[in-house]
């Protein structure tokens, strides 16, 4: 939920980034509508199907900070992007708000997620 409201630009992001309890009742009425139960954490099925939930995000999965360690990958294609890092041991996602950044890279190609110098060096079949 923070990581859309980000991308939507939502007024009520600050205060879901600080975890105020606005955001409860929202995450409450999504895991019912969804059908997901997180009260022992969530895996690789949970994030499927909230993929599948939002289908105009595409969310990708990082077990760490490279590009290679990509563990899902919405099959949805959409320019806007949702890109998580996950806590095994806590089985817990959070939300990267700059890939590039996390990753120390200078550039990472949405479509095919290879890092390069530049997106004008980068040669990408995917694209």
């Amino acid at each position: 939920m923070k990581a859309i409201a980000r991308l939507e630009n939502n007024p009520k992001y600050i205060s879901y980034r600080k975890g105020r309890k606005t955001i409860l009742p929202i995450v409450q009425s999504l895991l019912e509508t969804t059908g997901i139960d997180l009260k022992n954490g969530g895996g690789v099925p949970e994030i499927r199907r909230f993929q599948d939930h939002y289908t105009e995000y595409k969310i990708v999965v990082y077990s760490g900070l490279n590009c290679e360690d990509i563990i899902f990958e919405g099959q949805v294609t959409s320019e806007k992007r949702v890109n998580l890092l996950y806590d095994g041991v806590n089985r817990h996602y959070h939300v990267i708000t700059n890939l590039t950044g996390a990753m120390s890279m200078r550039y990472i190609c949405d479509a095919c997620n290879q890092s390069s110098r530049s997106a004008v060096t980068h040669r990408c079949r995917e694209k």
